[in-house]
């Protein structure tokens, strides 16, 4: 029995974010996108590194590439339950698809983006554990650009089966900890690529640095969480999502003055860095922070000056 939860956003880049577990992201992703986005070739760019883990409390463990057409994909696991995931969601998208540009790339090179987004729990108020969002016609249905994609796959609405090779995923990602590599559903062992991600857990439980850094980054998510749930009994996740609300409000009145682009992006920002300087006060984490708000520790610890 492996022991090690896959969902524990640490063992989910070991297992999916190395060079060498390459084909093992490839699998997933293809489990998740349309046949026209199938991907042959992958290139991490923020593969993951042991020594950057243990002396980077701020490490980025969600999980960056370009496939052989040059599409960027964000594949992230998330654990802890937010509220507000949907906004912050949409503003990684952004982020990666803006951050395209910052390569010297012009506008009409810019590449298809797409989100995974896989939620320890619910978000959406819809019946299907998988949701795709794109940007389309509202009358017509008809798609404006196919550049914008979000996943969402929400473990706790799986119903158990596994007739799709999702399903299966699915079902790996919610009880691996309990399977032994020797006795799995024939489902699960009928697919080397899920078969060799349970053996990846059982090699990760009996390493001693990498179940230390397993168990420590266990003992964040539930501190973490706890001290949500005390923020959130102050009021705090309200005070989040009217922060937001806020900056996305005063964008647009000053998108009127200055420019509707312009306004709502300074709007925005002027909402996260509120939201920061209240997670600050409430003594949410640093590293808690930037997962909120996307903004770098230095970038934290200026709004306290």
């Amino acid at each position: 029995m492996c022991r090690i939860n896959p969902r524990v956003d640490f063992a989910f880049k070991k297992l999916f974010g190395t060079e060498s577990n390459k084909k093992l992201l490839i699998d997933l992703i293809n489990s998740i996108v349309s046949e026209e986005d199938q991907v042959k070739e992958l290139e991490l760019k923020n593969p993951y590194n042991d020594k950057n883990f243990r002396n980077d409390k701020l490490s980025i463990l969600d999980i960056k590439a370009t496939d052989q057409r040059g599409q960027w994909y964000n594949i992230e696991m998330q654990v802890i339950d937010q509220e507000y995931f949907d906004k912050r969601a949409l503003y990684y998208w952004a982020r990666l698809y803006s951050g395209q540009l910052s390569a010297g790339v012009n506008y009409d090179n810019l590449k298809k983006t797409i989100s995974i987004n896989i939620l320890n729990f619910r978000c959406l108020d819809e019946e299907k554990y998988h949701n795709i969002y794109k940007i389309i016609n509202s009358e017509s249905g008809k798609e404006f650009i196919d550049h914008l994609e979000i996943h969402f796959i929400e473990l706790e609405k799986y119903d158990e089966k596994m007739s799709t090779m999702l399903d299966r995923w699915v079902n790996f990602l919610k009880k691996a900890e309990g399977y032994d590599k020797n006795r799995l559903p024939k489902e699960l062992a009928e697919v080397e690529s899920i078969k060799k991600a349970v053996e990846l857990l059982d090699d990760m439980s009996l390493n001693y640095e990498e179940r230390e850094s397993y168990e420590a980054r266990l003992k964040w998510l539930r501190d973490e969480e706890a001290a949500i749930k005390t923020a959130e009994k102050k009021g705090f996740a309200k005070g989040i999502k009217k922060g937001i609300e806020k900056g996305i409000e005063q964008g647009i009145e000053q998108g009127i003055e200055q420019g509707i682009e312009q306004g709502i992006e300074q709007g925005i920002e002027k909402g996260i860095e509120n939201t920061a300087k209240e997670a600050l006060k409430n003594g949410l984490s640093l590293e808690m922070i930037s997962k909120i708000t996307g903004l770098s520790e230095t970038e934290i610890l200026n709004l306290k000056k």
